[in-house]
């Protein structure tokens, strides 16, 4: 079952720090995932691979001690001196008994040592090339730079350090280089905004169409991405779609392929209606190349746009716990669902004007945890939930709990035919009559024209 802890609310991978820099999850996630875990993470590269791991690790009781100890040699093998502590920290909680539980203080110091010499050296060499002025020098010193300070976890310091290349670089690849770097570290530091000015820019980038061509997937996806940070499902969804099949394994430090059918899967059922999902999901040829990779997804976007409510939700409901352990869709797990639930039962009671509690709750009520024996009971989360949607206005409808119905305010149909017909017998008649008068005035003479006006004229 996942259950939700009382932790405060954090910003970055959904966790929260304690007092001592230990990572708190703010989801538990009991059941095992339909992934292996080191399958799974043998598709990134970079430092989203610590990333992922201690999410894993502080989310999943089933996987946290396997997912802490590959967290833990993930940091043993870069320089981020802070991640391999928070990482033991963390393994000390859930396996205090396992060898990597122990810091090694001797690796601490050395690489320490380590990153302070080579931040000196770095630093000296790029005054020295600021005083040579050589343009080019100065870029690729920034450039090491910033790349040194990602390395060891300086976020703030590496997007400066990425930002002053801008003044010395010389070409369109070289700003675009830089913009992508960028990009990769407001990524991690949570500034969805930085990624959205880094992608604006690259787009307005007079580059050749090859090179246009290898950065246009990864603007897409590094723009849905920020999108979907910022709960705006469309526009999300509408960069997944858009994001080119080539993108491969080329963006790997941040998302894989299958993460980029999943975003932009979840995202158009939460957003999209049947025509849309059919026409700009399933009839895409180049989405199509993602879902391939997740042909989950593609099912449950069928059975939506076919009504099969019942299954899509089933689908969703049973990758639930994956999401749940995904660093840029964990937090947006719950709304994208509740979403995609409300949608389906809009859709669901579009053809009726009145529908059983029973007949629905065979649809729906099996997605819901933790509902009573009787889901159509006026205390289950089910009828609770209609009474939610009816009372902010999402259903135009009303509940006969007496009778066990759903009725829809409906208007009467045969009405409003009637009503028609009469408003159109009255326009008729009132242009015959008109027309009548005038052809009666004429005969009579009695049409005044202007001077030098003819018949015709007039």
């Amino acid at each position: 079952m996942n259950s939700l802890s009382s932790f405060p609310e954090a910003s970055s991978g959904d966790v929260a720090l304690d007092n001592g820099g230990v990572k708190k999850p703010q989801i538990k996630v009991d059941e095992p995932p339909k992934f292996d875990l080191e399958s799974y993470i043998a598709n990134y590269t970079g430092r989203t691979r610590f990333d992922r791991l201690c999410l894993i690790g502080v989310t999943s009781t089933y996987l946290s001690t396997e997912a802490l100890k590959l967290a833990v040699a993930e940091a043993k093998s870069g320089k981020d001196v802070g991640r391999y502590r928070r990482a033991v920290a963390a393994l000390a909680e859930v396996a205090p008994n396992e060898p990597e539980a122990q810091p090694d203080n001797a690796w601490i110091e050395r690489t320490q040592k380590m990153t302070r010499a080579e931040t000196d050296r770095l630093e000296h060499e790029l005054r020295g090339y600021k005083n040579n002025l050589i343009k080019e020098s100065i870029r690729m010193g920034n450039e090491d730079l910033g790349q040194h300070y990602h390395q060891i976890g300086d976020l703030a310091a590496a997007a400066k350090a990425y930002s002053r290349m801008r003044d010395y670089c010389t070409t369109p690849g070289h700003i675009a280089s830089m913009h992508l770097k960028s990009i990769n570290v407001a990524v991690e530091r949570g500034d969805w905004l930085a990624v959205q000015s880094s992608v604006q820019r690259l787009q307005s980038l007079q580059l050749k169409t090859d090179d246009q061509a290898k950065i246009q997937a990864k603007m897409s996806a590094a723009m849905g991405l920020a999108h979907l940070a910022l709960g705006a499902y469309l526009d999300a969804a509408n960069c997944f779609l858009s994001t080119d099949p080539g993108l491969g394994d080329a963006f790997n430090e941040l998302l894989t392929s299958n993460d980029i059918a999943v975003y932009g899967g979840l995202c158009a059922l939460a957003s999209m209606d049947r025509a849309e999902l059919q026409r700009r999901v399933l009839d895409n040829g180049e989405f199509r190349s993602f879902l391939e990779l997740e042909p989950h997804i593609r099912r449950a976007i069928s059975f939506f746009c076919s009504s099969k409510f019942h299954s899509c939700l089933e689908i969703l409901e049973t990758y639930r716990p994956d999401y749940l352990l995904d660093l840029h869709l964990q937090r947006h797990v719950a709304a994208l669902y509740e979403r995609i639930r409300t949608k389906a039962i809009q859709q669901y009671l579009i053809p009726f004007s009145r529908v059983t509690l029973d007949a629905m709750a065979r649809t729906f009520a099996p997605a819901i945890v933790g509902g009573t024996a009787d889901p159509t009971d006026v205390h289950s989360p089910f009828v609770q939930e209609l009474i939610r949607l009816i009372e902010n206005g999402t259903l135009d409808a009303r509940l006969d709990l007496e009778k066990r119905l759903l009725v829809s305010a409906q208007t009467d149909l045969r009405t409003d035919v009637h009503r028609a017909a009469l408003d159109s017998v009255q326009a008729y008649q009132r242009e015959a009559h008109l027309k009548v008068v005038r052809a009666n005035l004429l005969n009579a003479g009695l049409e005044v024209r202007q001077e030098g006006k003819t018949r015709r004229g007039w």
